[in-house]
C-alpha cells in the first residue's frame, strides 16, 4: 500500500455515483424523490407552524415533537437538493471539505434524531410513572441535566468519525458509490490502514442509537408495566407512547438495515445498500410529521381547523 501512496496523491475532488446502475433510467428517481422532499418539507413545516402559533401545544412533549420537526426540516436539505440535481442535470461533483462538512452535518442531524426519541421517552415515563413531579422534572435546568450531556456525545462522536476521515490519503479513486457523503462509502476509497476508521464508526453506532435504544427500550417497558398494573387510567397516556413507539421501530428498522447492507454484501446490489442508505435518513423526516398529525388528537385538531380556514377561504 505504501507504494501507492507515494505516487499517487490524495484526491481532493469526488463524484458522487449513487444509482449509476440504473444508467439512463436513473434521472426518473428526480420525481419520487421530488416529490418525498416536498411532502417533507410541507408536512413539517405545518407541523412546526402548529406547534409554535398554538399555545396549548407549548408543553414538554410538544416542544420534543417540534425539535424534532426542525430536525426532520433540516437534515433533507443538507443532501436532497444535491441528489436531485445530480438526477435531472447529472451534477455529481463535491470537493474534500464539502465531502466532510455534508458528512459531519448529516451524521450530527442523524444521531439527534436517536437522542430526541430517547428525550420522548424518558418525557412519556415521567408523565406517567411520577406524574406528581412531572414538570419538576421536565422543567428546562432540570431537562438540561441529562440533555446537554447527550448533545456533547453526538458532537464528540460525529466530529471524531469526520476528523479522522479527514487525515485519510485517497489513493484508491474518487468515484463515491453513493448519493452523499456517507461515512464508510469514503473510507472505502482511502488507501492504508482504516481499522481505526471502522472501529471508531462501529463505536459510533453502538454509544449512539443502540445505547438510545436501550435506553428508551428500558422506559417503556417500565411504562407499560405501570400502565398494566394501575388498570384503565393509564390507557389514555399509553396512546402517546404509541405513536413515539411506532416513530422509533420504523427509524431503527431501516437504520439497521442500512447498517447491515454495508457489513453484509453478498449477492446485495449497490442500489439497494444506496437506497436504504438514502432512506434511513430521508423516510423518518417525510413519516414523522405524518404519524404525529394522524395520532395526536390535538395536533390532529389543530390541522383540520387549518385546512377548514383554507377551504373557507376558496
Amino acid at each position: 500500500m505504501e507504494p501507492l501512496r507515494e505516487n499517487v496523491s490524495s484526491h481532493q475532488f469526488f463524484i458522487l455515483n449513487g444509482f449509476n446502475e440504473l444508467g439512463a433510467q436513473r434521472p426518473v428517481l428526480f420525481v419520487p424523490f421530488s416529490v418525498l422532499f416536498i411532502v417533507s418539507l410541507s408536512a413539517n413545516s405545518l407541523l412546526l407552524y402548529i406547534i409554535i402559533s398554538q399555545r396549548t401545544l407549548h408543553s414538554p412533549m410538544y416542544i420534543l415533537i417540534a425539535m424534532m420537526t426542525c430536525v426532520d426540516l433540516s437534515l433533507p436539505l443538507f443532501f436532497i437538493p444535491n441528489m436531485l440535481l445530480s438526477f435531472l442535470f447529472d451534477w455529481r461533483g463535491i470537493s474534500l471539505i464539502g465531502c466532510l462538512v455534508q458528512m459531519f452535518l448529516v451524521h450530527l442531524l442523524g444521531a439527534c434524531q436517536s437522542t430526541l426519541l430517547l428525550w420522548m421517552a424518558l418525557d412519556r415515563y415521567f408523565a406517567i410513572c411520577t406524574p406528581l413531579s412531572y414538570h419538576e422534572r421536565m422543567a428546562l435546568p432540570t431537562f438540561l441535566k441529562f440533555a446537554i450531556p447527550l448533545v456533547i456525545r453526538n458532537v464528540f462522536m460525529i466530529t471524531l468519525l469526520v476528523t479522522l476521515v479527514g487525515k485519510l490519503s485517497f489513493c484508491f479513486g474518487n468515484v463515491i458509490d453513493h448519493c452523499f457523503c456517507e461515512h464508510m462509502a469514503l473510507v472505502e476509497l482511502a488507501c492504508g490502514s482504516t481499522a481505526i476508521n471502522n472501529l471508531v464508526g462501529l463505536l459510533t453506532v453502538f454509544l449512539i442509537p443502540v445505547v438510545d435504544f436501550i435506553f428508551i427500550a428500558a422506559s417503556y417497558i417500565v411504562i407499560f408495566s405501570s400502565v398494566l398494573s394501575s388498570g384503565k387510567s393509564g390507557a389514555k397516556a399509553l396512546h402517546t407512547c404509541v405513536t413515539h413507539i411506532v416513530v422509533m421501530a420504523v427509524s431503527l428498522t431501516i437504520i439497521l438495515v442500512a447498517f447491515l447492507s454495508y457489513r453484509i454484501r453478498n449477492n446485495l446490489p449497490a442500489a439497494v445498500r444506496v437506497f436504504f442508505s438514502v432512506m434511513y435518513l430521508f423516510f423518518p423526516s417525510c413519516f414523522n410529521p405524518i404519524i404525529y398529525g394522524v395520532r395526536t388528537t390535538e395536533i390532529q385538531q389543530h390541522i383540520r381547523r387549518i385546512l377548514m380556514f383554507c377551504h373557507c377561504g376558496f
